[in-house]
């Protein structure tokens, strides 16, 4: 007959976790933006697409696929992260008739916007 079986445990240091870090949400300046604009080369796809959404008529989605060659998704990333976050552009989106139109709003009608909600609050 055999005995049951003690097993060993080896103890094994367990892995430190480190707190996550929140992404700060600063404000971006008009002169970083402007200076961002400069360096950008002309005749990029990010170029193209700024130039597409500065028009006064917008664009969508659809439109900047073909136009890029990327897809839905990417453009969709590259409208949040880069132009709204990265660039600090003031990207408004509105339901049309041909889907979902975007544009970038100049800063005279985002401040107007800003301070009809201050006023409303």
């Amino acid at each position: 007959m055999t005995g049951p079986k003690s097993k060993k445990t080896v103890a094994r240091p367990r892995p430190v976790k480190t707190a996550k870090r929140k992404s700060s949400k600063r404000p971006v300046s008009l002169d970083a933006v402007s200076s961002a604009l400069a360096k950008a080369r002309t005749g990029t796809k990010h170029a193209q697409v700024v130039a597409m959404l500065q028009d006064r008529a917008g664009t969508t989605i659809a439109a900047i696929v073909p136009a890029t060659g990327w897809q839905q998704h990417s453009v969709r990333g590259f409208l949040a992260g880069v132009v709204r976050k990265k660039l600090g552009f003031n990207l408004v989106s509105e339901q049309g008739e041909s889907g979902r139109v975007y544009r970038i709003l100049d800063d005279t009608a985002a401040r107007a916007k800003a301070d009809r909600v201050t006023q409303a609050a």
